[in-house]
């Protein structure tokens, strides 16, 4: 990377009790090839980076989402990590915005809790479906889980992706996924990861494997839990929260509710986010903050 990229701000998605969650690096959009966007992530510490484009006045914020494997669609705690970045820059108590991305515009809103922000979003609707049984067969089997477990889904809310329930946070704790089998089972099938999850009353704990993207091992992902939300709103559970990021030593929660609406169940999602101090040396992924790195 070069010293004359943008500054990057880190922002920590979807705490957990103020502490843990997802560094996400957050920019201001700028002239950048889509290798250098793609580089961001890795010279950063963080698993996504978003691009934040504010120029047109009066128009919505349009977000662009990027691992290191290529650009998203989607990305949930980047979301709510651009929500909480909006948020710092605005003078308004309560920080409200129409968001682009993905083809879509949809409301998102953030206001200061403590030391961050609490921010929230309408991932849009979420498509769910049976998995095939090649789906299942491909798929399960490198997660170390049996072919034929029930209550398995596909689900989207533009990408789609296996949501996996298991009896226990004990098992979703013990999984050990076949990482290069993952991803080739994945790639065959379409599907963005895996989102593993044990469900014990309004709270989960969840794993979201996603190497396909360049994610092993996703801290917090909220569009996956907005899906799951969507999944259980069918047995009667309209608000849950979902324990993510302890078996990669970084503690998060993500916060779903869902509505029901003439056109569908109709999900918001979020989290707790803190903007951080740039970290000036190599961090636990490997990663370098350059000299463009800033906080506010």
């Amino acid at each position: 990377m070069t010293e004359d990229l943008p500054p990057v701000t880190i922002v920590a998605a979807c705490l957990r009790d103020g502490a843990g969650g997802s560094p996400t690096a957050v920019l201001a959009e700028a002239p950048l090839s889509e290798a250098e966007r793609c580089r961001i992530p890795g010279e950063t510490g963080t698993s996504h980076a978003v691009f934040v484009d504010t120029a047109e006045p009066g128009a919505p914020v349009a977000l662009r989402f990027f691992t290191s494997a290529g650009e998203l669609p989607a990305c949930g705690h980047g979301t709510v990590a651009a929500l909480a970045y909006l948020a710092e820059l605005s003078p308004e108590a309560e920080f409200r915005a129409v968001l682009r991305a993905g083809g879509r515009a949809f409301a998102g809103r953030a206001v200061r809790e403590g030391a961050g922000y609490a921010a929230v979003f309408d991932p849009g609707p979420v498509a769910l479906r049976e998995p095939t049984q090649a789906e299942r067969e491909g798929v399960l089997p490198a997660l170390g889980l049996a072919a034929g477990l029930p209550d398995v889904r596909v689900a989207s809310v533009g990408r789609e992706r296996l949501l996996v329930p298991v009896p226990s946070r004990a098992v979703l704790s013990a999984l050990t996924p076949d990482q290069d089998r993952l991803r080739a089972a994945c790639d065959e099938a379409g599907l963005l990861g895996c989102y593993v999850y044990a469900v014990s009353g309004d709270r989960a704990a969840a794993r979201m494997f996603a190497p396909s993207i360049g994610v092993p091992e996703d801290i917090a992902n909220a569009n996956s839990t907005a899906c799951l939300a969507a999944h259980l709103a069918q047995q009667g559970i309209t608000g849950l929260a979902v324990d993510m990021g302890d078996s990669v030593g970084s503690p998060a929660t993500v916060i779903a509710t869902v509505e029901p609406s003439p056109a569908g169940p109709r999900v918001q999602v979020g989290g707790i986010a803190r903007i951080d101090a740039p970290r000036g040396g190599p961090d636990e992924a490997g990663g370098r903050m350059g000299p463009w790195a800033r906080s506010y």
